[in-house]
């Protein structure tokens, strides 16, 4: 029971760290993905210190 009650919020905690990062440089998916294989903590800590994703309209403007 208590192994159920630790997978899914391991897999709680990974999806709150992808929408985290869903506009950083790795998007939604990739955050999840890394979330779910090294760790949360880890996922966050790539989420911190990752950019956030550029715009098109950014680059235009330049």
């Amino acid at each position: 029971m208590l192994a159920i009650v630790l997978s899914h919020i391991y897999v709680l905690l990974a999806i709150l760290i992808a929408i985290l990062g869903r506009n950083k440089t790795m998007g939604f998916w990739g955050y999840l993905f890394g979330s779910l294989v090294l760790t949360p903590v880890v996922g966050f800590i790539l989420v911190m210190v990752s950019a956030e994703r550029r715009c098109l309209d950014d680059e235009e403007e330049a």
